[in-house]
């Protein structure tokens, strides 16, 4: 008698053979096709394979959602990046797989029934769109066209302030670093 895991495995390994045979053959005879626009939905669609196997095996599988959602977003990341050309995002795109994983460790806690898993999960999603926001900010302000003047300026007036309140103009600092002393006295 088998048992559920080494089911769950022939299903995962049979499901890749057919669908590597059918890329093969699809390749094959539809020489025309623009595979370069297609081919993030094998990515996808591998991803896709571990949320099969996490609810073909139980509740058992369920951190499969991990590789499931960091495989599946990555591939999601690949294709709008595709599509739009915009491959310049990709420098602050890897604070997304922060929140991919963030997703996946939800989608366990879910699954599984696991509350600590959950919060978890949104607090790692939490930090992945902090991050996603502050670094897309800054490199798109670096890499915008409209950008290309605005940043620059941009940098000069944060320079010029933090040059002008260390002088004391702004009344920040003090001008004599024995002042300071005096007051602690």
């Amino acid at each position: 008698m088998q048992t559920n895991r080494s089911n769950t495995s022939a299903l995962v390994g049979g499901t890749l053979l057919i669908a590597f045979g059918l890329l093969s053959l699809a390749m094959r005879f539809l020489r025309n096709v623009d595979w370069g626009f297609l081919w993030p939905f094998l990515v996808i669609g591998f991803g896709a394979l571990f949320f099969l196997a996490m609810l073909a095996g139980g509740k058992q599988f369920a951190a499969l959602a991990i590789p499931g959602s960091f495989i599946t977003g990555i591939g999601l990341m690949l294709l709008f990046l595709n599509v739009t050309d915009h491959w310049e995002s990709i420098s602050y795109f890897w604070t997304l797989i922060i929140m991919f994983l963030g997703v996946g460790i939800y989608i366990m806690g879910s699954y599984d029934g696991d509350a600590n898993q959950k919060e978890a999960g949104v607090r790692v999603m939490k930090a992945g769109l902090v991050l996603f926001l502050i670094f897309g900010t800054f490199f798109e302000m670096i890499f915008s066209s409209f950008n290309q003047i605005f940043f620059p300026v941009l940098l000069i007036a944060l320079g010029a302030y933090i040059v002008l309140k260390r002088t004391g103009l702004f009344g920040g600092v003090n001008k004599h670093p024995s002042d300071s002393l005096r007051h602690v006295r």
